[in-house]
């Protein structure tokens, strides 16, 4: 087992799609193990290409990392194939959640565990372990996934991923959609997966607030470049995230790019 400090490192990565489309530029971070980290900005900014990067999804959109490097658990996974990072634990949830509609909601999260190949009495006990966590999808396990709600949907998709049992979660916008009970509800089971089962979590967002407040740390990505990164309670209390993207505004709405350009005038 690894000792490292952080479980994930992205250092540099430059992301092409089609060979000819610049998704993402100069981009990196690191998760530190057992921590929960946010990666935030408006649709298009690049972060769900940054998450696909992690789990070696790119290939199937024609996607794929040109330069830099990332690191996963002190092993360069940039050749590995989805199937092979979720046999070293790490798990992505697609945004849109991805239920199969025409299976139960039980039958749904029993297909995350499909690689462990658990015995009858195991797979109960883990079914069992999960949903404590989404009690909400206890009561509904038999009912056909196609007809819950959305948020419910949200659930399955992330019970489904801990029943493959990773070190590590890739959450993208799992906010998308819902209803802010529905939201708050979500994000508190992800807090208390982290909390309770140790998973290091890499979430991407729209929602900067709701993101930050359930975040130890957080980035800020444009255009495909990370812009800021900082504690996420300094984020949240920074004048500029509150001004560009949690809608406290005191003017027109720029970007943060145009924003660190005025700035540098000032100073010089």
């Amino acid at each position: 087992m690894s000792n490292s400090k952080n479980i994930l490192e992205i250092d540099k990565i430059e992301v092409v799609y089609d060979d000819v489309i610049l998704a993402l530029h100069d981009v990196s971070l690191t998760v530190p193990r057992g921590k929960v980290v946010a990666l935030l900005g408006a649709n298009g900014a690049g972060k769900s290409t940054t998450l696909k990067s992690i789990s070696t999804m790119l290939a199937s959109e024609r996607g794929k990392v040109t330069k830099g490097s990332i690191k996963y658990d002190d092993l360069a996974v940039t050749n590995e194939n989805p199937a092979q990072m979720v046999d070293r634990g790490l798990v992505q949830v697609l945004e849109g959640r991805r239920c199969f509609g025409h299976l139960t909601v039980e039958e749904n999260v029993i297909a995350g565990a499909y690689s462990r190949k658990l015995s009858k009495g195991e797979m109960s006990a883990e079914l069992e372990k999960i949903y404590t966590y989404f009690k909400r999808l206890k009561d509904r396990r038999k009912s056909q996934a196609g007809f819950t709600s959305g948020g419910e949907q949200q659930m399955i998709a992330v019970a489904r991923a801990m029943m493959a049992k990773p070190k590590m979660l890739l959450l993208d916008e799992p906010s998308m959609g819902l209803a802010p009970q529905l939201v708050a509800e979500i994000f508190n089971i992800v807090k208390e997966l982290n909390q309770k089962e140790g998973v290091s979590i890499l979430l991407a967002e729209q929602n900067t607030n709701i993101a930050l407040k359930n975040s130890d740390y957080g980035y800020i990505i444009e255009t495909g470049h990370v812009m800021l990164e900082g504690a996420a309670k300094s984020l949240l209390n920074n004048e500029k995230v509150k001004e560009l993207y949690l809608g406290i505004s005191k003017g027109e709405r720029k970007n943060f790019r145009d924003v660190l350009k005025e700035d540098e005038k000032k100073r010089k």
